[in-house]
């Protein structure tokens, strides 16, 4: 998509030659103001193409659902859509679908779509994002009850990805505290995956320290003093630790840090497995106000009822996702070590205390974080 900064034509007076002149420079002009798309634009273009596309999709047969995802979710639906369609269109004869994806930080999607983005489907890594849509009435208040272990396909968890041969020798979170370690992390404020980051660390210190608050707080104070940026969302920090090549150690999501390992960074990586941290839930939903105008509630239940089948459950696994069926991830404990973990509803109660304690603008993270930190000013290139 290209977006184009129209400027208003001057009035042209004397000869046919003045007008071309003008008109020529007119598309110098156009040629130099487009700019990349950003999120924005593509997630508007891809409602817009979602809502125009189904206008019409019932005299052809053909269906198109728009899943709106977080970040680092696209590599895992890349691979799943082609194996869902396959799935459906054997089973619904004469029915074709298509699936578009939008992707960024999970709290800003869940805003994009309870702003008017026509998704059929979402599918966040965190409960807030959903709970969102449910009460702006978007989302039944039963989702949860729609699919099995509470609409949590797959779970992931925070892990460490460091540079080669660990110089920094970075074995556990209290490492992470120590002077002269840099940490790239996403912004807890707008993203799941800084803040089942944060929140690790917090559940880490609380494990630690006996339940001492004080004492967790100034660990938490002493690891944050550490990020010098807050990237916008998961994949943002991975291209900033990975390609920029800054920072000494990346918190995030097993999945994208074993992705980073195998794909983007191989041999100069390796992932750091804490000693205790926290459990990261992706869940699921459809948005029924949009697919009750569209037509296509049935299609997007099958959608996401298919994320519990054997071969879905199975790529959840070879993308280093921990599956919810406990057989398939039995047998893949050499791609997805045991580990000790805690559930951040368990540890901090209910999404809506997590998000007013310590996410609201001067909460606990506000009063943790570093005055020196910045906040990463434009969204990542998708």
């Amino acid at each position: 998509m290209m977006t184009v900064n129209f400027q208003k034509k001057t009035k042209v007076q004397h000869k046919t030659v003045a007008v071309l002149s003008s008109l020529a420079l007119l598309g110098v002009s156009l040629a130099g103001c487009s700019r990349a798309p950003t999120q924005q634009d593509q997630q508007a273009a891809s409602g817009q193409a979602a809502t125009q596309s189904n206008a019409g999709a019932s005299d052809k047969g053909g269906i198109k659902l728009l899943n709106v995802s977080y970040d680092v979710a696209r590599d895992f639906y890349k691979s799943y859509n082609p194996l869902f369609i396959k799935d459906y269109e054997a089973k619904n004869s004469g029915k074709t679908v298509d699936i578009q994806q939008s992707h960024g930080g999970s709290s800003k999607q869940a805003l994009a779509v309870a702003n008017g983005l026509q998704a059929d489907v979402v599918s966040m890594n965190q409960g807030s994002d959903v709970e969102l849509l449910v009460k702006k009435g978007l989302v039944a208040q039963d989702w949860q009850s729609q699919f099995p272990n509470k609409a949590v396909p797959y779970t992931s968890a925070i892990v460490f990805l460091v540079r080669k041969d660990n110089p920094k020798q970075i074995k556990d979170w209290s490492d992470l505290a120590k002077p002269g370690v840099q940490i790239v992390l996403a912004n807890p404020k707008t993203t799941g995956n800084g803040r089942y980051a944060f929140l690790g660390a917090y559940g880490y210190g609380l494990h630690s320290f006996n339940k001492d608050e004080s004492k967790t707080k100034s660990f938490v104070k002493e690891l944050l003093k550490n990020v010098p940026v807050y990237e916008n969302g998961g994949r943002a920090a991975t291209t900033t630790f990975l390609q920029r090549q800054i920072g000494d150690v990346l918190v995030t999501f097993e999945n994208e840090a074993n992705l980073a390992v195998k794909q983007f960074g191989k041999g100069d990586v390796q992932i750091v497995y804490p000693s205790y941290t926290i459990s990261a839930e992706n869940p699921v939903a459809i948005v029924k106000s949009v697919t009750d105008k569209k037509g296509t509630n049935d299609a997007a239940k099958a959608y996401l009822d298919y994320l519990w089948s054997e071969p879905a459950q199975q790529l959840a696994a070879d993308l280093y996702l921990r599956p919810s069926d406990a057989a398939v991830l039995a047998k893949n404990q050499d791609k997805l070590p045991a580990l000790t973990t805690f559930s951040p509803n368990a540890e901090f109660g209910s999404w809506t205390d997590i998000m007013t304690k310590y996410f609201k603008d001067g909460g606990v993270f506000d009063q943790l974080a570093s005055p020196t930190s910045t906040i990463a000013s434009a969204p990542a290139a998708k």
